[in-house]
C-alpha cells in the first residue's frame, strides 16, 4: 500500500524516530565518502508551482546520491490546477515515475495529487505546511543537542506554513513550542487544536517575543512575507518590526540558545546579520540537513 508524506502527522512518533535514525546513517555515508544507492533506476518527478533553490537542489542531488534520477517540472511545464486537472497530472506521472515531490501554493492541490497518484507523493511545501523542512529542523536540533528532552522552541514571527508544521510535530514529539506573533498572524486553528488535543506538548501563542525566548533552546524565525504575499509586504513589515531576531532580543535568551531559519533570509528584516552569522546559528547545518532527511523520507516511503 503506497504511503505519502503530506503532513508531519502522516508519520507516527516511532516512524519519525526511524527517519531521524536513517538520516544520521545516510549523512554519515556522505561524510565518509561511502555509496548508499538503494534506489538505482528509480525516477522522481519534481513539480514546482512555487520556485525554490534549496528544495530543487536538495531533492535532485539527494535522489542522484540514492542512485535514482529526478526530473524538474517548472511552473511553465505543468500549470497544475489551471492548464490541466490535478487528478490527470497525478495519474499520468504515476505511469512514468516512481515517486512525486511537489512544491505548490494550494494545499488542496497537494491533497488531490496524493489522492489520485498511485506512487508516493512528498510535500515539498504548500501555503499550509512544510513538513520536510521541520523534519530537517528537528534532526538538526537532535544533532546539536544529542537529545530532544525538555526541548523549548521559540518561533518568532508569522504563524505560517513552517510554524504549522512545527505545531504538527508537537503532536508527535513532546516539546514546549511558543509562537510569538502579532495579532492576526496566528497559525492554522485546526492544526493548533489537533496538536493541543494530542496532549503531548505545551503549545503557547504569545505577543511578546522577549517572553517567548526566555529559557528557549532554539530561537526560530522565517520571512515576514512569503512568496505570493508581496502585496502585503509593507503592512507585514510594519507589523513584524518588533519581532525581529536581533542582538537585543538574544539578550533575553539562554547564552547557548541555537538560532534557526529555514531560508531564504531577508537579512535586516526578520533577522540581523549579527545573529544569523553568530556562533549560535545552526542555519546552514539546517539547510544541509534538508537533503539528508529528504533522502531518508524517500527511502522510507519507497522501501518501507
Amino acid at each position: 500500500m503506497k504511503r505519502d508524506f503530506i503532513h508531519i502527522t502522516d508519520f507516527s512518533t516511532a516512524e519519525i524516530k526511524e527517519v531521524l535514525e536513517l538520516t544520521a546513517k545516510i549523512k554519515a555515508y556522505v561524510k565518509e565518502g561511502k555509496e548508499y544507492t538503494p534506489l538505482k533506476g528509480a525516477n522522481m518527478a519534481m513539480i514546482f508551482a512555487k520556485p525554490s533553490a534549496r528544495t530543487r537542489i536538495s531533492f535532485e542531488t539527494g535522489m542522484s546520491q540514492l542512485g535514482g534520477h529526478a526530473i524538474y517540472l517548472g511552473p511553465n511545464d505543468i500549470g497544475i490546477g489551471k492548464r490541466e486537472a490535478v487528478k490527470d497530472i497525478a495519474r499520468v506521472i504515476s505511469r512514468y515515475d516512481d515517486v512525486i515531490m511537489a512544491r505548490l501554493f494550494e494545499h488542496a492541490h497537494m491533497l488531490a495529487l496524493a489522492e489520485y497518484a498511485t506512487v508516493p507523493v512528498i510535500n515539498g511545501l504548500t501555503d499550509l505546511n512544510h513538513p520536510c523542512q521541520i523534519m530537517a529542523d528537528i534532526f538538526t536540533v537532535l544533532e546539536h543537542r544529542k537529545h530532544l528532552d525538555d526541548l523549548k522552541i521559540a518561533f518568532i514571527g508569522d504563524g505560517n506554513n513552517v510554524a504549522n508544521s512545527w505545531i504538527n510535530l508537537a503532536a508527535r514529539l513532546p516539546m514546549h513550542f511558543v509562537l510569538a506573533s502579532p495579532n492576526g498572524y496566528d497559525p492554522d486553528p485546526q492544526i493548533l487544536a489537533g496538536a493541543r488535543k494530542a496532549g503531548l506538548s505545551i503549545i503557547d501563542i504569545v505577543r511578546n517575543p522577549t517572553e517567548a525566548v526566555k529559557d528557549a533552546d532554539v530561537i526560530y524565525t522565517d520571512v515576514w512575507a512569503s512568496m505570493g504575499q508581496e502585496a502585503e509586504a509593507e503592512k507585514r513589515r510594519r507589523d513584524f518590526i518588533p519581532f525581529q531576531v536581533n542582538s537585543g532580543l538574544m539578550k533575553y535568551a539562554k547564552k547557548d540558545a541555537y538560532v534557526m531559519h529555514c531560508l531564504p533570509a531577508h537579512r535586516g528584516d526578520e533577522i540581523t546579520d549579527e545573529v544569523i552569522d553568530s556562533p549560535n546559528s545552526i542555519v546552514f547545518d539546517e539547510a544541509e540537513n534538508r537533503m539528508h532527511v529528504q533522502k531518508a523520507i524517500i527511502v522510507k516511503l519507497m522501501l518501507g
